[in-house]
């Protein structure tokens, strides 16, 4: 009953949630009519552990034409020019059905596409995604290369995989990080010095109490410290509204809340200040160091930072016309069908998330990746540069990546590493992975927000079919687990959230992950947009935990025999367990018994009695005191409620950000508040009273007393979530 009220309890208070098209090759065609929406509902996009899926059976297994690009079986592979990229002849025929392949060899490139269709073409019936392109690439030479549905739906667009971009979200990261490193192999910039001797001083890190410097190295593996806030300003619906690099950092500065190196937490702002240091140090716009670095000598052309806006003196100049006509809407599903999203400006903060680029390019950039910095005779990085891509920075724990060098690591099916990142706005969705060991990359964008789950999982059921000998699935369970419930049960939130004021309250609705023990011996964990089930990774006293369905790991930090917080085998943030008055079952106890009281006060100013209304001057003075905190808390509880139903529009919360429902119903439940203590002061004079002819009875003193406690207990809840500060929006 406990996981059953705490499980709706999260549902409830979850936050920011987030029609089969046609498929098309590089090939461009003419575009019919845009297909239409379905009106299902569709799961949040809301980023979760990585798990691959097993493989289809064999039997399930789509069919579907060969590329236009890949000759007939058994055709000779031509050899590709040093470090270059050429189209995929394979050398021998297709694999059969159901078996897989070793290391070394190539993948079959006509039933990977027959599986990538099957994959693809399922999801975007099921989660209605407007239009997806991806590019596989293996030992130099492009295996796969597609678009499928729709770029634009009015106009209807299809996606051309060589020339619809797609914005990247944080896979934009991995230039400027690519940038940092050029900068520290030049002997420019150091790993191990502090990050403020390249930056201005204006931008500087301040020491907030934290006597340890944030170095260069704690934004590569996003160990400075910084809590992460971004509703109102991380995307921008007016270009008027987009800022300079600098000016945002300056204004934008988060809190420090952990010391240089103490936890790994994702921070945007972290990666806009590496970004701003290596402009610092080349002297160089962002946008153009990047171009001059990276793009252009790999022959990206149509991948750009830049941004459609109107040219503005102290901002970059603005994507081309030829590029910008070839970008992609994002869109977001709605009840009554897709919606298309307006332009997602994220130029304030370039280096985090304004890339965009088609699937043809990021084909380009994962060979030069995989060939260690060179492509078609050109050297875009050096060998350590290389190296560091691949190589985890510091150990997370057993069975959990560190970061290598601002690059993700990547658990793959069969026991295989990759490195990469996934990607995210408001309405696109990408994954950028390579494996090394296959000489394999995989890239996968898409426009909708609800396509999260296949871009996150394509690449390692990608691996799993073809390079993984077939596994049992689910993974059992250990019965010797349910001894244990106490040491692991419980509320989880991230530290990758605001730590004051609304946006605190904000990021507690929707980072929290309930942990609960099953009775068949495995571990669920459930967040606002669904749950994953773990199996015990050897001894369960040791918290260590393996996805039932894949590679996914979590790793809890055991203290004295029960789990602290945990850590999931991305390494994006730690995930600490909170007391009860922190999780959102308490909230809404506490708001529910509040909202009983208000009611119930109010009820007995019509209700009650004439004789009940003899009282002391005090207690007229602190019954209209009552009635008021009736009206406020109640008034309060609809204005958070109608923000939380909009809110449920990640959109409508970023650019509307805190908005007047929720300003509103902050200042109402404080000032509520500040009468309840007013209340709690006054408790005492209550109960002296007067004669009985002349004050209350002992029950409506009762009921006063109980009802200021209940209001007092919802005030040190909602101060404890930081609801109490309408001013800090």
């Amino acid at each position: 009953m406990r996981f059953i009220v705490n499980a709706a309890a999260l549902a409830l208070v979850a936050l920011l949630t987030g029609p089969a098209a046609a498929q098309n090759t590089s090939a461009a065609t003419a575009a019919p009519p845009a297909p239409a929406a379905s009106p299902a509902a569709a799961p949040s996009a809301a980023p979760r552990p990585y798990v691959p899926v097993p493989p289809r059976p064999a039997a399930a297994r789509p069919s579907g034409p060969r590329p236009a690009t890949v000759a007939a079986a058994g055709a000779a592979r031509p050899a590709p020019p040093a470090g270059g990229l050429a189209a995929y002849v394979p050398a021998t025929p297709a694999t059969p059905s159901g078996a897989r392949l070793a290391p070394g060899e190539p993948l079959p490139a006509a039933e990977l596409e027959a599986f990538v269709d099957g994959v693809v073409r399922d999801a975007m019936a099921r989660e209605h995604i407007a239009g997806v392109t991806i590019s596989v690439v293996q030992n130099g030479q492009v295996v796969l290369k597609k678009g499928y549905g729709y770029a634009t739906l009015d106009p209807a667009r299809r996606v051309d995989p060589d020339r619809t971009l797609f914005r990247l979200g944080s896979v934009s990261k991995t230039f400027a990080w690519i940038a940092l490193m050029k900068e520290v192999e030049a002997g420019r910039m150091r790993l191990e010095s502090p990050v403020n001797l390249y930056l201005p001083e204006r931008l500087q890190v301040r020491d907030q109490g934290y006597r340890t410097p944030v170095r260069v190295a704690n934004l590569l593996d996003h160990s400075a410290g910084f809590e992460e806030r971004t509703l109102g300003h991380l995307y921008e619906r007016r270009p008027q509204r987009v800022r300079p690099l600098a000016d945002y950092l300056r204004q934008e500065r988060p809190r420090r809340v952990h010391a240089p190196g103490a936890v790994s937490s994702f921070s945007h702002y972290g990666v806009g200040l590496a970004g701003e240091a290596v402009t610092y140090v080349a002297q160089k716009p962002f946008e153009r160091l990047i171009e001059e670095e990276i793009l252009v000598p790999a022959r990206l052309t149509h991948t750009s930072f830049r941004e459609p806006r109107p040219a503005r003196d102290g901002l970059p100049i603005p994507m081309s016309p030829a590029l910008a006509a070839d970008l992609s809407s994002g869109y977001h599903w709605t009840p009554t069908g897709l919606a298309a999203e307006p332009f997602e400006y994220s130029g304030q903060n370039a280096p985090a998330n304004s890339a965009s680029s088609t699937a043809g390019d990021m084909a380009r950039y994962m060979a030069l990746l995989l060939n260690g910095g060179s492509l078609e005779g050109a050297l875009v990085y050096g060998p350590r540069t290389a190296q560091a891509l691949r190589t985890p920075m510091q150990a997370a724990g057993p069975g959990v990546n560190g970061w290598a060098h601002g690059f993700m690591m990547y658990d793959l099916p069969g026991g295989r590493r990759g490195f990469g990142h996934l990607g995210s706005t408001l309405a696109f969705q990408s994954n950028l992975v390579v494996a090394p060991e296959l000489g394999l990359g995989i890239f996968i964008a898409a426009n909708t927000d609800t396509a999260a789950d296949l871009a996150e999982r394509l690449p390692g059921e990608i691996v799993q079919q073809f390079y993984t000998a077939p596994a049992t699935f689910p993974r059992p369970g250990n019965p010797e687990l349910l001894n244990l419930r106490a040491h692991y049960d419980g509320y989880y939130v991230t530290t990758r959230r605001a730590y004051g004021g609304l946006e605190a309250f904000a990021s507690r609705l929707r980072s929290g992950t309930l942990v609960k023990v099953l009775n068949d011996g495995r571990l669920a964990t459930t967040t606002g947009v669904g749950s994953v089930v773990w199996a015990p990774d050897g001894d369960p006293a040791a918290g260590r935990f393996v996805g039932v369905r894949g590679p996914g790991r979590l790793v809890f930090d055991m203290r004295q025999g029960a789990a602290a917080s945990f850590i999931d085998d991305m390494n994006a943030a730690r995930h600490e367990r909170t007391d009860s008055w922190l999780q959102p079952r308490t909230l809404l106890v506490m708001a529910g018994l509040a909202a009983v009281a208000a009611l119930a006060t109010l009820g007995g100013v019509i209700l009650r009695d004439r004789r009940e209304f003899r009282e002391t001057s005090i207690q007229s003075r602190l019954s209209q005191v009552q009635n008021t905190q009736a009206i406020l808390w109640l008034t309060a509880f609809a204005l958070f409620s109608a923000w939380f139903l909009r809110s449920r529009d990640a959109a409508a919360v970023m650019y509307g950000w805190p908005g007047p429902f929720l300003i509103l119903a902050s200042a109402c439940a404080l000032v509520a508040a500040a009468l309840t203590i007013l209340a709690l002061a006054a408790l005492p004079a209550v109960w002296r009273g007067g004669r009985r002819v002349d004050s209350w009875s002992p029950l409506r003193k009762l009921s006063f007393s109980v009802t200021v406690l209940i209001y007092a207990g919802l005030s040190v809840t909602l101060f404890n979530w930081g609801a109490l500060s309408p001013w800090s929006g």
